[in-house]
């Protein structure tokens, strides 16, 4: 997004800051990488940055441009009160990406103890003129989540609904639970926004080249943010002769100490849940290329799965037990391997089923 806006914009731009996984080397722009899935020492200098243009963008009424993707949650952070530590901002991002919550549900959180999220950029230059381009990792009309929405008026304050929802009033950090127990409705911002890509991309790319190839396709829109165990059991149910393409995220609590995440677990949950009788292969992956604490983005199963993994020994509802897909589908050498790609929008779920 960055390199386009250069190639856009040329000298008009006078000046940015980027935050993302890799440096951006140019003189216009200071760049830093920001910590994902949790908040480092980058993140918060880059809201510091962020911050300090701002102020210099309300001062002169400039105009400014947001470019917005997923895991700015993570990569851009500053705490909303003193009181609250990077430690504090970490334990807690850690907590709310395992307990099994939406993705809005856990920005809600994220949005009370953070001077960036909920429009918390935007307010900095009230001045300015402000446009803001998404490209969205949330479902269609919850742009406000992306990257919980730094530039976006957010919804009703429901930060302490959700922590007593999941009962984690006794494992935040104190002065997050502070923060959370005094969120209250913010400053409305103004300014407009644009979805340049969002998960419904993917899908229509990924159904485009599945009819290319000749195959019949069918996607499941109503498949998308079940919890893990419902949406597996769902795609199963659901998986028609030909292509069956699904998006989303599903909500996956973390129970062990292994490494994977969703798509791994996916694609593992549907492995020991797979029909022998007839062959169906399922590919489960992320399109920002990292599924969890993984390097990987996903991986791929059929009906051969459990067989082969049984003849090296591996039971796969232990690896499950522990959250351990990633290490369960390198042995059997079926992970997606892609490195990061530079975007994020959302998880694809592909299955080819013949009889």
């Amino acid at each position: 997004m960055a390199l386009g806006l250069d190639d856009a914009l040329g000298d008009k731009l006078s000046a940015g800051v980027i935050v993302s996984t890799s440096l951006h080397q140019s003189s216009r722009w200071q760049s830093f990488i920001g910590g994902h899935p949790l908040p480092n020492e980058a993140s918060l200098a880059s809201a510091r940055a962020s911050f300090e243009l701002l102020d210099r963008a309300n001062n002169e009424q400039a105009t400014v441009l947001f470019l917005i993707s997923g895991g700015g949650s993570a990569m851009i952070e500053w705490p909303i009160t003193d009181d609250i530590s990077l430690d504090d901002l970490r334990s807690a991002n850690q907590i709310l990406v395992s307990c099994g919550a939406s993705i809005s549900e856990i920005n809600s959180v994220r949005r009370a103890f953070s001077a960036v999220k909920g429009g918390g950029l935007a307010r900095r230059a009230p001045r300015a003129q402000m446009f803001t381009l998404i490209v969205s990792d949330t479902n269609p009309g919850d742009e406000v989540s992306v990257a919980s929405g730094p530039t976006l008026n957010p919804p009703a304050p429901n930060a302490i609904e959700v922590v007593e929802h999941y009962h984690l009033e006794t494992v935040l950090p104190d002065s997050i639970m502070k923060a959370v127990r005094a969120q209250h409705s913010p400053e409305p911002i103004t300014g407009s926004s644009l979805v340049l890509l969002d998960n419904q991309t993917a899908i229509n790319a990924a159904a485009q080249k599945a009819r290319e190839l000749g195959f019949e396709c069918t996607t499941l829109d109503h498949i998308r943010e079940q919890p893990i165990e419902e949406g597996c059991e769902l795609l199963l149910e659901h998986t028609r002769d030909g292509c069956t393409i699904s998006g989303g995220e599903f909500s996956c609590p973390v129970r062990g100490d292994g490494r994977g995440g969703r798509n791994l677990e996916t694609t593992l949950r549907c492995a020991i849940n797979l029909n022998t009788s007839s062959h169906l292969v399922i590919l489960s992956a992320g399109t920002d290329g990292i599924d969890g604490n993984s390097p990987a983005a996903g991986a791929i199963a059929d009906e051969t799965t459990l067989q082969r993994a049984r003849n090296l020994n591996l039971d796969a509802k232990q690896f499950l037990a522990r959250s351990d897909s990633y290490t369960f589908f390198e042995q059997l050498n079926d992970l997606i391997v892609t490195g990061p790609t530079g975007t994020n929008v959302r998880d694809l779920r592909i299955l080819l089923k013949s009889v």
